[in-house]
């Protein structure tokens, strides 16, 4: 709880009224009337951001915070923590209005802040109407300045815990001006009807629930249909075994989550086949660039080159917060210490495994192992280079990981402007997709479950070190969904379909 009384509750602040104001019945009448006058407000609002994304290809955000498919109550919590953390309070009224504004625009397909957008014609207007305002903000996102961009292909190769998630979100997000398609998944089943077995590991998810829509599937064909999208399912072994063009699949992007081909060679024997283009690995990569979304991925060449690595999950976790903490202080030195979930690559019970501890029970152990977040970070930040060593803990928990990292600095700090310089990346900049600022004194590692951002930068475990120059963060994050984001931003990127972004 802050000094204004706010008890954060996850990416929902939940605002603790005064016992004596409670206890007034017209205090309690006036307040259920104004919550329920801001749930109205908040069904409109659901009605324009579907209109404005299944109509016209444009995606509404609220300070980062997604808000399709969000629900009255996440959308007037967004409200809340735009006040709270973000320090640019707006109502929900204003936004709706702002959205209905928006739809009277011949927009081209684009993602934009309605909040932002909201909170700019509050102090910057100058007596202009929210449509004028808009018109005039947004004078290169219409119709007439769009730059068009045909749709990519994606080929899955993999089915796993990452290829899954990343399976519902090109189908999630094919509503949106279809940038991604997602035309096929390469598999090693061995018969026709292990086809059932996948559409069920695609429907149900123990971890991230089932999937929102239908999942239908044709043994004849082989072929998947999601929410109307047809999908080939192909089985092959080897990358060279497969020609995607007799499935009318051409310049596609492979998305490679089988973690069996992680240098250039290996991932290259993908370009044998045809109809492939670029090939992104969902894993560290040798003799390829690796890659963090927000950090790194404009010094691409993604023109010439053709083969791609997103790094780790732990990568992307922890590099947009050092990345903050090098700009803005400098890091002398720094320890990390990750508490990883256990993954497939682990025994359920004691058995024989290649690498040291990892053959005992993962739901049973705490289990010491090797990371190589400290090679993996001054791939992405160079500045790093030798002052970072890292650790790894497996413990007993199916998803969602933290780091602990205890930086020495080139100053002196306090924790409070540490914070701060986090904060402030969250809100405003290049880290605003991939850093999350969480002011929940109750946060815990399920909270973070299927938070958009790579890093849930936990602002209230923030300690001082024993000198003066040192601090210990502690970032969440989950390793399955949060790091499944990073490698559709990077995919839009290297295939070039990104739209225009207004935040």
């Amino acid at each position: 709880m802050n000094g204004n009384g706010v008890i954060a509750n996850g990416d929902v602040p939940v605002s603790k009224r005064s016992w004596a104001m409670a206890k007034r019945a017209s205090c309690y009448e006036s307040e259920l009337e104004a919550h329920n006058r801001r749930e109205r407000c908040a069904v409109r609002m659901a009605m324009f951001v579907g209109e404005l994304l299944y109509e016209r290809g444009v995606e509404l955000v609220l300070f980062r915070k997604h808000l399709s498919d969000a629900s009255t109550a996440e959308l007037l919590g967004f409200h809340a923590y735009a006040a709270e953390v973000v320090k640019k309070p707006i109502d929900i009224e204003s936004t709706t209005q702002m959205a209905e504004a928006l739809t009277q625009i011949d927009l081209a397909p684009a993602k934009l802040d309605v909040g932002l957008l909201a909170y700019q014609w509050k102090t910057e207007a100058n007596g202009m109407t929210k449509l004028e305002f808009l018109q005039d903000r947004l004078a290169t996102f219409t119709k007439a300045h769009e730059i068009p961009f045909k749709p990519r292909d994606v080929v899955l190769f993999g089915f796993g815990r990452i290829g899954r998630l990343a399976a519902r979100e090109l189908i999630r997000q094919a509503g949106k001006g279809q940038q991604l398609r997602l035309r096929a998944i390469v598999t090693r089943d061995k018969k026709p009807e292990d086809i059932v077995k996948r559409a069920a590991l695609l429907s149900h998810d123990s971890v991230h629930g089932n999937f929102k829509g239908i999942v239908e599937y044709d043994i004849e064909s082989q072929t998947l249909c999601v929410n109307g999208q047809v999908i080939q399912m192909i089985s092959a072994a080897q990358p060279e075994d497969i020609d995607y063009v007799k499935y009318g699949i051409d310049n596609a992007l492979i998305i490679d989550n089988t973690g069996a081909f992680r240098d250039f060679d290996a991932l290259s024997r993908h370009h044998k086949s045809e109809g492939v283009n670029k090939i992104l690995l969902t894993a560290p990569g040798k003799g390829v660039p690796n890659v963090v979304y927000g950090i790194n991925h404009e010094q691409l060449n993604v023109k010439d080159d053709h083969i791609f690595s997103a790094a780790s999950c732990t990568t992307n976790a922890i590099s947009p917060v050092l990345k903050v903490i090098d700009d803005v202080f400098g890091v002398r030195s720094g320890h990390i210490e990750t508490c990883h979930s256990y993954t497939n690559d682990q025994s359920l019970l004691d058995n024989f495994h290649k690498k040291e501890r990892r053959g005992r029970s993962a739901a049973l152990n705490m289990v010491l192992t090797e990371t190589g977040a400290a090679k993996a970070v001054p791939r992405v930040i160079p500045t790093l280079e030798g002052k970072l060593t890292a650790h790894a803990i497996r413990v007993p928990t199916p998803n969602a990981s933290l780091a602990i990292l205890q930086l020495r600095l080139n100053r002196n700090v306090d924790v409070a402007e540490v914070n701060e310089a986090v904060r402030q990346a969250s809100v405003s900049g290049d880290l605003v997709n991939q850093i999350h600022y969480s002011i929940d004194p109750e946060l815990v590692s399920n909270d973070v479950i299927g938070n958009s951002c790579c890093a849930v930068f936990d602002s209230v475990a923030s300690i001082q070190g024993a000198e003066p120059d040192t601090v210990m963060l502690y970032v969440f994050y989950d390793n399955e969904f949060g790091y499944t984001r990073q490698v559709m931003r990077l995919a839009k990127h290297i295939t070039g379909v990104r739209r225009k972004i207004y935040y």
